[in-house]
């Protein structure tokens, strides 16, 4: 009830909004009817163009909900990543990890755990065009953009392969027609991070032009706090030599002090009217001090950690990690000779697109090559402790595609696309683990202290083609229908190539898996526009993914090698909705409602007591809801913006026997004699309970204003609130995983001049807000699972940025 009583004041603050809005409209409406001859007037919408169905259109005139950022929006509120997407847009959710694909999306309470290697994100990240399914794209940094699009719900025909709860993307900026210029400085205050970006943009020739952009930035602070002590712990050898008397140092006082280098040249070749050719290539490299800085113990059963009694845990940036003590590091797999925790990531892409019109047709190729390579060594029980647990990884994934695309533009009620997609990947991941105590000298030097080793790939290949019609059966009405077919191939391996003796994990057993997907995914849409500025729509919508192997889970004597294998998932279901743009284009006011069924949801469970995930199907789940936006900028006050946002989002599972989480007891609903998928696990039954990350309310209030203070100077002031109710944010429904109720509150303040320079203050979380996204067991906590007795681990999960303020200056060539 709190909940919906904070809502409420939301809602009653954007209803208060939008009354305002239309009672100064009417005004302005009223004041032009008694001077039909007034000039016309000043201020009002910007329009905002998309490219959600691979054309240039009006966000109002699609029949898709979307939300949109321009460029303007997105130097405004700083959107620099996609995790500060996800902070400006409700109903999605982002954190980031080091373990697994490293991302966890959520959208409309459907995400893809990050703890997952081998399950790409149910919402696609496309970037200039190009399908990204590795999750490590949220160590990207994104800035010098064209536009940001977050599609909602199944997206099946126009964004590479196949996306189940949304897509977001990404388009960075070309080359334009004359020179610019601009290089920006600036220093965040938490993290002590100074930041440089340069950009160059020129024509080279008339029909040549080259764009070049550069950032570089390095925190000498962090955004969390590590309270570890110098540990003390000793070492036994299985092979009967001397004990070893070690000490880990703690790790750096600050995480993640993270150092940044990111760059991107585009050319675009346009050597007639009817022929574009943009070539983009770009290189990212990050480090830090510690890849699970943000991996905060945060909920415990009893208040204080397992395995530091003292500790309380507490909703807060504080983590407690040591090194890895120099002697065991000296040659252990993915350790830096000095024990220091870290991660190192690198990544290349190039794309080209190719665009020729031929009268009413236009051909289209897309061709991408990407590489990432990301190494790292954590302290893996997250906690301090005489018996840690440290994990050195190495996980590397490359991806070549093609998509080729035929597209009409005839003046008659007919067009067609037609295209087909092309992608060939492989993942590889190495991964070893430190566990024990224990050593075993007779090993190899590199396995001398490792408990058990994972090493695996998947090589995946797909062809995927698709078709569309779109019919103006009369002006006012479209209706449009397409369909994508996929076949998509994964061929997997995986082995423990080395087990110290007492694990229970199979040594030189090796798994070859060879799966083989298909789908055809249908999608229909109509749009009627009674009025010019008014579109009502609606659509039938499947998406699908691939199913795949779980490449950093383990194979115990328990298992069976189909459990590391999972299915696709599926999606279908309606969404509609109405756009307008009312009073003389100072009003929009859209609404949007859909319903979707998912089958074989794709979840990751991690069991903390083995260290092994284990990647599965939900039976079904359900997302429905209603979204309601919008923006107000009066003719009367130039400058001036209004917006709001209410979402309601019921996400449910329908059917999903589910792995008991650590520690849970019968009374919690935990039965240890249903029959179990999962290798002996006790399983629950999640059936109508919530998805994780799947807040019931989520809304956002906003406004800007922009005017002059002088001749030469204006001024620009921003403040947008966003609010989320409270969720589960495990895909198991741990009752400890609860993140509470939150409204975090970003702003902005620049100053203008004409002679070519700003000065901004920016503000994030200024709330100082601790939000989780994302929540697993903690290994070796918990116990007693399906006893009366039990009691639950303590929970890990992935933390946002707190309240971060920083100064910046940008000058205008």
């Amino acid at each position: 009830m709190k909940d919906l009583k904070n809502f409420h004041r939301t809602c009653l603050v954007a209803g208060l909004l939008t009354s305002a809005s239309a009672l100064g409209l009417s005004g302005a409406a009223m004041a032009q009817e008694a001077a039909p001859q007034a000039a016309q007037p000043t201020g009002g919408l910007e329009e905002i163009v998309v490219t959600a169905r691979k054309r240039t259109e009006s966000l109002q005139d699609i029949p898709v909900a979307v939300t949109a950022y321009s460029p303007a929006q997105i130097a405004r509120q700083d959107i620099s990543n996609i995790e500060r997407i996800a902070a400006s847009t409700p109903n999605l959710t982002v954190g980031r990890a080091t373990t697994g694909s490293g991302a966890q999306i959520s959208l409309r309470g459907i995400g893809t755990p990050a703890s997952a290697l081998g399950i790409e994100s149910s919402t696609a990240i496309i970037v200039d065009g190009i399908y990204y399914a590795s999750g490590r794209i949220l160590n990207e940094g994104f800035f010098d953009l064209a536009r940001i699009e977050v599609l909602k719900g199944p997206q099946a025909l126009f964004f590479g392969k196949n996306a189940t709860a949304g897509v977001i993307s990404i388009t960075t900026a070309d080359p334009g027609s004359s020179f610019e210029a601009s290089t920006r400085v600036g220093y965040e205050i938490r993290a002590k991070r100074p930041y440089i970006e340069q950009m160059i943009s020129t024509p080279i020739t008339d029909t040549l032009g080259i764009r070049v952009a550069l950032r570089g930035s390095k925190m000498f602070g962090g955004y969390t706090r590590n309270y570890a002590t110098a540990q003390p712990f000793t070492v036994t050898d299985q092979a009967g030599g001397p004990v070893q008397n070690l000490v880990a140092a703690p790790g750096d006082r600050t995480g993640p002090k993270e150092g940044e280098l990111v760059g991107r040249v585009t050319l675009k070749w346009e050597p007639t009217d009817n022929i574009t050719n943009t070539f983009k290539v770009s290189a990212n490299q990050s480090t830090t001090n510690d890849g699970a800085w943000n991996n905060i113990v945060f909920s415990c059963a009893n208040g204080f950690s397992t395995l530091q009694p003292t500790v309380r845990c507490k909703r807060d940036w504080k983590y407690y990690h040591n090194e890895m003590p120099k002697e065991i590091a000296a040659n252990f797999p993915f350790a830096r000779d000095d024990g220091e925790l870290y991660t190192k990531y690198r990544s290349f892409q190039a794309t080209n697109n190719l665009e020729w019109k031929l009268g009413d047709v236009t051909l289209t190729s897309a061709t991408n090559f990407q590489h990432q390579n990301n190494r790292w060594l954590t302290d893996s029980d997250y906690q301090q402790r005489a018996t840690q647990i440290y994990v050195g990884s190495r996980e590397k994934w490359t991806a070549f595609s093609e998509e080729l695309r035929a597209q009409t533009n005839l003046d008659g009620p007919l067009n067609i696309m037609v295209g087909a997609l092309y992608q060939k990947t492989k993942l590889q991941s190495d991964q070893y683990v430190y566990s024990g105590n224990v050593r075993v000298s007779t090993q190899r030097p590199e396995w001398e202290y490792v408990a058990f080793g994972k090493d695996s790939y998947t090589k995946g290949e797909t062809i995927s083609p698709f078709a569309q019609v779109t019919w103006k059966v009369i002006p006012e009405i479209e209706l449009g229908g397409g369909i994508r077919y996929t076949h998509e191939t994964k061929d997997s391996f995986f082995v423990h190539p080395v087990n110290r003796p007492g694990q229970i994990n199979r040594l030189n057993d090796p798994i070859y898996a060879d799966q083989t997907f298909t789908n055809w995914s249908p999608e229909l849409t109509a749009s009627y526009k009674p009025v010019p500025n008014v579109n009502i729509y609606g659509g039938f919508k499947t998406g699908y993914k691939s199913g795949g192997f779980s490449n950093q889970s383990s194979y115990t004597q328990a298992s069976a090698p189909g459990d590391l294998a999972f299915g696709p998932e599926r999606a279908k279901g309606f969404e509609g909705g109405v756009k307008t743009t009312l009073l003389n284009n100072q009003l929009r006011f859209d609404v949007a409602i859909y319903s979707y069924k998912y089958t074989d949801l794709q979840v990751d469970f991690f069991e903390a007591q083995t260290f092994r995930y284990v990647t599965t199907n939900a039976g079904s789940a359900r997302t429905k809801g209603i979204e309601v936006s919008t923006e107000f900028a009066p003719h009367s006050v130039p400058g001036l913006i209004l917006r709001g946002a209410i979402n309601y989002n019921k996400a449910r599972y329908l059917e999903f026997i589910a792995p008991c989480v650590t520690g849970q007891t019968p009374a919690q609903g935990c039965s240890t004699t249903a029959a179990s998928p999962y290798g002996g696990l006790f399983v629950q039954d999640l059936s109508g309970k919530p998805t994780a990350n799947a807040p019931r309310w989520t809304g956002a209030v906003g406004a800007s204003y922009e005017t002059d203070v002088s001749q030469g100077m204006s001024v620009a002031l921003s403040a947008d609130a966003r609010y989320s109710g409270s969720y589960n944010a495990s895909p198991f429904a741990n009752p400890l995983a609860t993140q509470p109720r939150y409204v975090n509150l970003d702003a902005s303040l620049t100053l203008k001049s004409k002679a070519g320079w700003d000065l901004a203050v920016i503000g994030k979380n200024l709330t100082n807000q601790f939000v989780i996204s994302g929540a697993l067991d903690s290994p070796a906590t918990g116990r007693g699972t399906g006893t009366a007795a039990g009691v639950l681990g303590d929970q890990r999960g992935y933390a946002n940025t707190p309240r971060t303020v920083q100064l910046q200056v940008t000058y205008h060539y």
